[in-house]
């Protein structure tokens, strides 16, 4: 025990800073420290407090609060674990917009303003057998428009019409041409109002298709004025015909008919030897003053003849106008003309 007490009084003296046993440890009875040896120089660590526990004690206290000041002085707190370093707060962005879907923007309405002339592709279409095909037209600057139609050299067999509003067809007309390649269909309709709407129906087979072109721009001219007045006119009476025949050097032929203001019912032939229609238009105009017909027919070869039938009854006269169109001036009525086929 006694052994025991003094290692614990050392310990202590140790802890508060005492460098000698006297300083800090006042010998218990019964315990005998004759075998310690200690220096004289030796002093408490605590200076003049000497051996005195409290004052050990109060010096310790001192001390302690001593380095706290020093720590509050430098901005820590004794005995007290470092605080957290404050994070910057994170600043959240916001999301990027998200782009929204955009719709697919249908391509454009096709529209072509007249056309440049005619046979252009952008108004020219294959019409199919029993296939129609329309070109509409609303514009009022638009008086009258150029039909052409041609095949790859098979027969030509179609309806043409115009529309002006609900089940209003003031012009309509069936057209056969033997060969569209040798002889195509050139025609001129006038539209004196709008809305207008050229259909075309090919009632041939599906083997015979056909390519079709509706112009408002450049129409071909007509016989109009002064041009008219010199062409040789003849009035059709109702139920009557007349035979044109030409030369063989006249590539083309120009048709004009028209009436006083009544209706207009015709047949157009074109003859090439006896009873052989090379070409066949049956013609109707609700009036004949606003909508007159004018057709340009090709006459390759010779031995043609233009003959013209009016199918309406007696009291609806037509007048008509028939004259070379195209005529070749180096051909000489000295040439041969080969019969048969052209191509052979």
């Amino acid at each position: 025990m006694k052994v025991c007490g003094s290692i614990i009084t050392l310990c202590m003296a140790l802890q508060f800073g005492a460098t000698t046993i006297n300083a800090f440890f006042v010998a218990p009875a019964g315990c005998n420290f004759a075998g310690v040896q200690l220096h004289a120089e030796e002093r408490p660590y605590l200076g003049s407090f000497g051996g005195d526990v409290e004052s050990n004690f109060e010096f310790v206290r001192e001390k302690q609060a001593a380095v706290a000041a020093a720590a509050a002085a430098v901005g820590t707190t004794a005995f007290m674990p470092p605080p957290p370093v404050e994070e910057p707060p994170v600043v959240l962005e916001p999301p990027p917009p998200q782009q929204q879907p955009t719709a697919a923007i249908p391509p454009p309405i096709t529209t072509v303003h007249g056309g440049p002339g005619m046979w252009d592709p952008r108004i020219t279409q294959i019409v199919q057998g029993d296939t129609l095909k329309t070109w509409s037209y609303a514009s009022n600057f638009v008086d009258k428009v150029q039909v052409g139609l041609k095949t790859d050299g098979r027969p030509l067999d179609t309806d043409i019409e115009l529309w002006q509003g609900p089940d209003n067809t003031p012009v309509k007309m069936r057209v056969y041409i033997e060969d569209g390649k040798l002889r195509p269909f050139s025609c001129v309709i006038d539209t004196p109002s709008n809305p207008n709407t050229v259909a075309i129906r090919n009632i041939g087979q599906l083997e015979f298709p056909l390519a079709s072109c509706v112009c408002a721009a450049e129409v071909q001219p007509r016989p109009e004025g002064p041009l008219a007045e010199n062409l040789a006119s003849l009035t059709i009476q109702g139920g009557a015909l007349k035979t044109y025949p030409f030369e063989s050097n006249v590539e083309s032929v120009q048709v004009y008919l028209k009436t006083d203001g009544r209706p207009l019912n015709a047949r157009i032939e074109l003859i090439q030897g006896p009873n052989n229609n090379k070409q066949v238009i049956e013609l109707y105009t609700e009036d004949g003053t606003d909508r007159p017909f004018y057709t340009v027919i090709q006459t390759p070869g010779s031995g043609n003849v233009v003959r013209v039938v009016n199918t309406a009854p007696v009291e609806f006269p037509l007048t008509s106008w028939v004259a070379p169109y195209l005529v070749d001036t180096n051909a000489s009525s000295m040439d041969v003309v080969l019969g048969g086929d052209l191509d052979w």
